[in-house]
């Protein structure tokens, strides 16, 4: 499923993150930046020991942030850390929407105009896909409709049942706006 946003496509597809040749992909990050399991694990198995190296020199970063290292032996050229909320947390929606928000402005920052998401915070996080998608595809459109030099803003989900809920998100924010 596509939207255009001005200068800017929103995609959502059912894929592997690690497989995708954005200029950036969105790690779903610990606040220790330690490419342990999920997401992490599997850009640090194929990216190499590289992007766990540029990791460790940055040392960690709060929930809510975003730091940007290299794509190692990835398709992508950088992996852009974005530390989510752990469900229960307190002000969790916020730190979500942060997390996304960052990542957006730090693609920018470095004049990206590609990134692909995952689904940040519904693995071992716990965070619910449904409010997932409504925090980040809002966030995500928002930041859209301002002034960036984005071209492609692809939400790379992991299972049919997450991209059914991304998509079916997205038609409700798009048919309420």
């Amino acid at each position: 499923m596509n939207l255009r946003i001005n200068k800017t496509i929103l995609e959502i597809i059912e894929c592997n993150i690690i497989d995708q040749s954005t200029d950036a992909i969105v790690n779903a990050a610990n606040t220790e930046l330690q490419l342990g399991e999920g997401v992490a694990g599997a850009i640090r198995r194929r990216g190499g020991p590289k992007i766990q190296e540029e990791c460790n020199k940055l040392g960690g970063i709060r929930v809510g942030d975003a730091i940007i290292t290299s794509g190692g032996n990835l398709a992508a050229k950088y992996v852009i850390h974005a530390v989510g909320p752990i469900h229960g947390d307190d002000h969790e929606d916020e730190k979500l929407k942060d997390a996304t928000l960052n990542s957006l402005k730090l693609a920018d920052k470095n004049r990206l105009k590609s990134i692909a998401f995952p689904a940040i915070s519904t693995g071992i996080f716990g965070f619910p896909k449904d409010r997932c998608a409504t925090i980040m595809l809002s966030t995500s459109i928002a930041y859209l409709e301002g002034p960036t030099g984005l071209k492609k803003v692809v939400f790379c989900l992991f299972d049919r049942d997450t991209q059914n809920i991304f998509e079916s998100t997205l038609l409700f924010l798009t048919q309420n706006r």
